[in-house]
């Protein structure tokens, strides 16, 4: 027993050992909750008695070169209905009592029938008969309320929107019977100038899947960003984009929204500079009103950046804010016009503007300027006959160069040349220029074009084996050939700057809000400022003495009689070009797609043009004339006459035939006594070119039959009955200036 009493004594001082040890554990952990930590805990129990609500970031601006904003943002006020509150302060107000609607849904791959709070019939007898006193309500889609209340609770659901301050007032200045009903601020998209440079701007909406952000569950309610949907408002959403502010609630222990303890406003995100000016933005859509459907693009030849581009019919892209009507959206949508489409980056075939690139590729294949080839009026190959456009009116060319080919415009030659130059070589030297790939400039919807050769009719599983008779469509911009009119200016704007390919540009800058450049993760601005050169015929088979060749041949379709484009004639600058009739049937009908690419002036050029128009007579007679009035009005800019910008309706579109075009210019005399002739046609196989938009915006359903509001008289109430006007969100509105 005496032996075993020691072991007793030591596992009691054991035990001892851990219950102090327990007790100190105890004691250390109180400390850390009520000392320590104290403050933390206090503030969450305080937080419980707070509402938070995200307020949207507000959006930097789009500019131009020179700092015009585009886009802007104004405030946008609208009555939401936080609906949890509603529901809540309907029960409190009914003792208890909830009108319920049942429906099923799948929980765990299942079909469960489910009970909710019936929000709709909640709004219809305790908000609606009041707001119908007060000759506030209106017609809304209880479907989407709820819809919105099932999936979306956390997000305000917007009753009104976009309305005026004396609604505002009157909304404010009265009990509407149940708390949950707030009047929002939200910043929204502006467009200054209308339909202005909507194919470029594009526009905005809320995000598709709210439950999907990554902040949502930081926020009682939550109030989204909207997010670029469509062109440089969707290309570069995430440098638009602001930092969003919270506006926090004071909750009684009723669960009734007392006042707001504190806001933090939202700040806003970084501005866009373009490459446009607004000015000659404004000079081309201007000039492209003077038909239905088309587009022209005026790029700088000596860096690439794009100046304006313009494409008819368009659309008011303010139509879309805060969002658009189903009524609107089906307008749009059901216009065979389709003026949501981007002409100017579509792909439709190029015809004899196409020439040009076959000269640089015959170059390229050791041709020189002085290869000759003869019309007789078409070549043969094969069992088919290729006829030459003159072969329609009993004629030839005979035999010409490069630069007489490119003056008449000549198909016999250029099918002949094209054969010589060999397709390896038309590939190459369209690879070089660009076309058959998008240019990756921020635009949806871009089309790359086709740079059809032998590798790709394999791959569309045709079956049909490259031939002499494909490379000679090619070589006058038919058969499979598709181009965009941006592609094709950019083609102009290299053989105008004497042989570089420089990328296309449509963002200048992206700036903060102190003006510094923003940098991207290497600490370098997000875009350079400076030409990026894609290729360069310098460092080519193409001779400076070749392409100042295809330059003079260009000059002559404009300067010389017989030249098809002598309606682009300029007293102020010299113009060289190229025409391009390309004939397209829609619904069995003539649809001409025709062309004039140019550039001006022609020794030092400043200015690189594609013009497009669907459903005219020819490319002298209709694109041409465009393009010099645009050079005629640029020139009066740079003498220093005023361009005043105003806001522009949408262009309508239109399918009348357009035969020519008179802007009433007094066209100089051309520089040879040779019979002028007027533009070919040519025909194009291909059809159903046109790209419709597939961007879709947030659509403002129509009213349905249980959100019909029916007007009732008011009742007439005694001075003693009549209720007593509340201090509330008036007050918070127009007597915070802090919240604006």
């Amino acid at each position: 027993m005496a032996r075993r009493r020691p072991r007793i004594e030591l596992r009691i001082q054991l035990l001892g050992l851990l219950v102090m040890l327990f007790m100190a554990a105890l004691v250390t952990r109180l400390w850390w909750l009520q000392v320590a930590r104290g403050a933390d805990y206090t503030a969450k129990i305080a937080g419980r008695s707070e509402v938070t609500v995200r307020i949207p970031s507000v959006r930097g601006e789009i500019r131009d070169r020179n700092g015009i904003a585009l886009v802007t943002n104004r405030a946008s006020y609208g009555v939401d209905f936080y609906l949890p509150d509603m529901v809540r302060g309907y029960r409190d107000r009914s003792g208890g009592k909830m009108p319920v609607v049942t429906y099923t849904a799948p929980v765990h791959g299942m079909m469960t029938d489910m009970r909710e709070a019936d929000i709709v019939k909640i709004v219809n007898t305790a908000i609606v008969p009041r707001l119908n006193d007060l000759k506030l309500a209106q017609d809304y889609n209880a479907q989407r309320l709820k819809m919105h209340y099932r999936q979306n609770n956390e997000v305000p659901f917007t009753y009104l929107e976009d309305i005026d301050r004396p609604t505002i007032a009157k909304f404010s200045e009265h009990d509407v019977g149940l708390p949950g009903v707030d009047i929002a601020i939200t910043p929204v998209r502006e467009y200054r100038f209308g339909a202005l440079a909507a194919h470029l701007l594009g526009y905005v909406g809320a995000p598709r899947q709210i439950s999907e952000l990554a902040d949502v569950d930081n926020y009682n309610f939550y109030q989204p960003d909207v997010e670029g949907r469509s062109q440089v408002e969707a290309a570069m959403d995430k440098y638009l984009r602001g930092k969003p502010g919270v506006r926090v609630m004071q909750r009684s222990v009723k669960g009734v929204v007392e006042g707001e303890a504190r806001l933090e406003p939202p700040q806003p995100g970084n501005n866009v500079y373009l490459t446009i000016d607004a000015r000659i933005q404004y000079i081309v859509e201007k000039a492209m009103r003077s038909v239905g459907r088309g587009a022209a693009v005026v790029v700088d030849p000596n860096n690439g950046d794009i100046l304006a581009m313009a494409s008819v019919p368009s659309y008011d892209p303010n139509l879309f804010i805060p969002s658009i009507s189903t009524a609107d959206w089906d307008v749009l949508r059901q216009d065979e016009t389709d003026p949501l489409t981007n002409r100017a980056i579509s792909g439709y075939a190029p015809g004899s503007i196409y020439k040009v690139v076959t000269s640089l590729a015959g170059f390229e294949g050791k041709l020189t300027p002085n290869t000759r080839f003869t019309c007789s009026g078409g070549v043969t190959y094969g069992s088919k006959y290729m006829q030459c456009w003159i072969a329609s009116k009993g004629g030839s060319h005979g035999s010409l160069n490069v630069a007489d080919a490119i003056k008449h415009s000549c198909n016999a030659f250029y099918y002949q040349f094209g054969n010589a130059a060999g397709i390896d070589n038309i590939l190459k030297v369209g690879h070089m220029l660009g076309l058959g790939e998008k240019t990756g400039l921020p635009l949806t919807s871009e089309s790359g074009g086709v740079l059809p050769g032998p590798a790709w009719l394999r791959s569309t599983g045709f079956r049909d084996r490259w031939s002499n008779g494909h490379t000679a469509n090619v070589s006058i911009g038919q058969g499979y050939v598709l181009a965009t009119p941006l592609q094709m200016a950019m083609v102009g704007a290299t053989v105008a700057n004497g042989g570089t390919v420089y990328e296309p540009r449509l963002v200048d800058r992206v700036l903060d809000q102190k003006g510094n450049p923003v940098l991207d993760e290497k600490g370098q601005p997000v875009v350079p400022q400076t030409a990026v050169i894609r290729a360069d015929f310098h460092n080519s088979d193409v001779s400076p003495a070749e392409m100042e060749a295809i330059r003079k041949g260009m000059w002559k379709v404009v300067n010389e009689g017989g030249g098809t484009a002598a309606r682009a004639r300029m007293k102020e600058m010299e113009v060289a070009g190229k025409t391009g009739t390309a004939q397209f049937f829609r619904s069995g009908k003539k649809d001409n797609h025709t062309w004039f690419m140019c550039f001006a002036p022609y020794e030092k050029p400043r200015y690189a043009i594609c013009v497009f128009v669907q459903g005219a007579k020819a490319g002298g007679a209709v694109p041409a004339p465009i393009a010099a009035k645009i050079l005629g009005d640029l020139s009066n800019l740079e003498k220093g006459e005023e361009v005043e910008l105003a806001s522009l309706a949408p262009a309508p579109g239109s399918f009348k035939q357009i035969a020519s075009i008179d802007f009433g210019r007094d066209v100089p005399a051309a520089s040879s006594n040779d019979e002028e002739t007027a533009d070919h046609s040519e025909t194009q196989q291909l059809a159903g070119q046109n790209a419709r938009s597939s961007q879709k915006p947030d659509i403002r359903p129509m009213a349905d039959a249980q959100g019909r509001v029916i007007p009732r008289a008011k009742p007439v109430r005694s001075a003693r009955e009549e209720p007593e006007k509340k201090r509330g969100l008036f007050d918070r509105i127009f007597r915070k200036p802090k919240r604006r």
